[in-house]
């Protein structure tokens, strides 16, 4: 641990007076649990104004728990029953992931169940474990796309369930694919491909689309799109050409999802992403992971480009956990609710802490 980060762990800099409560038993959710509030209203594009939480940040490693005991970040969110629930990503000492549960019923204030909910069990997992959650919720059917990582190849893994606590695996859904990634570190600056099979960062649409299929865009240098007709099995779309190039000075090394998309009031859906600056351009550090928004229309235009993107983040680094961490001058983006008159953005400070940045529901 860098030891800038320990005397953070050790002041509890922004993260409150204590750590978020944890209890042996979650809320029980079925799937006749409500989801999203009764008065939601859908966004309109873009989705500005988002403001950090004063208390950031809003969890933190527990260490009475082993397998959350060094890291905590990265989370999903999903409003069930007038409660904000978050699946994150969190670290042992050996820094092997397990994904969590929280919830809350002010969306700032977390409940954590003291045991994770999705940990290493196969070959694929073991070393590296299970990262970055993100999750729908399909007629009473959660399903949870996340990254197994064996210390070699990450892979984009699906698991079901209908309480949020027991998940059945269905293991890599895209074994067979295989990008070149620009290694933009490299002084001289080359294209090569990742290992076959390599694949994160699966946001899947929650809406079957005119032609029959989900679609789900992923990657970790370019964002690509995955079509389904059952949400289980999954195949590349377009011949695996990207549906988004890296087109912004803050986004030049590499794009990965955030949240699922969002339907919007005009029938569109609007997609938060995160992009990493290589530097040097417009100011952004070398390295530095923030969080942008465009806006998509897979009725149409399944696998893209997008309708339209904003040209700067709508959250980067600025606070002390987010500019020195695990890894510094991150922000990364993976859930977003909307939860008593304010859109909530969950996102990982520094891959180390969980925060929150908020904006006013749209009249």
């Amino acid at each position: 641990m860098k030891a800038s980060l320990q005397c953070l762990l050790m002041l509890g800099l922004g993260a409150g007076s204590a750590l978020a409560a944890s209890a042996n038993t979650p809320p029980k959710i079925t799937p006749k649990s409500q989801q999203n509030e009764a008065n939601y209203t859908a966004p309109y594009f873009p989705l500005l104004g988002f403001k950090q939480y004063a208390n950031n940040p809003i969890m933190r490693p527990d260490p009475d728990h082993s397998w959350e005991s060094s890291y905590l970040y990265n989370p999903s969110a999903i409003v069930l029953d007038d409660m904000v629930f978050l699946l994150y990503r969190a670290q042992d000492k050996q820094k092997t992931s397990s994904i969590g549960l929280a919830w809350s019923s002010d969306g700032y204030n977390f409940t954590r169940y003291d045991q994770p909910i999705v940990y290493p069990t196969e070959s694929y997992e073991k070393t590296g474990g299970c990262e970055d959650p993100r999750v729908v919720r399909i007629d009473g059917t959660f399903y949870l796309t996340y990254t197994a990582y064996d210390g070699t190849t990450a892979r984009l893994c699906l698991a079901t369930s209908t309480d949020l606590v027991h998940w059945k695996k269905f293991g890599p859904i895209l074994p067979n694919f295989t990008e070149t990634v620009y290694n933009w570190r490299s002084p001289v600056t080359y294209f090569a491909p990742n290992p076959t099979g390599w694949t994160k960062s699966g946001a899947i649409i929650d809406e079957r689309q005119p032609d029959g299929y989900y679609y789900m865009q992923f990657g970790d240098t370019y964002l690509y799109t995955a079509n389904s007709t059952d949400l289980i099995h999954w195949e590349v779309s377009g011949s695996g050409q990207p549906f988004a190039p890296l087109l912004n000075v803050w986004e030049q090394a590499l794009t990965e999802s955030g949240p699922p998309p969002i339907k919007t009031r005009d029938g569109m859906w609007l997609k938060v992403y995160n992009g990493v600056a290589t530097g040097g351009v417009g100011g952004y550090a070398s390295g530095q992971y923030s969080t942008g928004q465009m806006l998509i229309d897979p009725a149409n235009s399944p696998l893209g480009p997008p309708v339209a993107r904003l040209e700067t983040p709508i959250l980067q680094p600025t606070t002390a956990t987010e500019i020195t961490g695990q890894v510094d001058n991150v922000v990364f983006s993976e859930g977003l609710v909307q939860f008593k008159g304010k859109w909530l953005l969950y996102f990982g400070a520094g891959d180390a802490f969980l925060s929150v940045a908020q904006t006013p529901v749209q009249p």
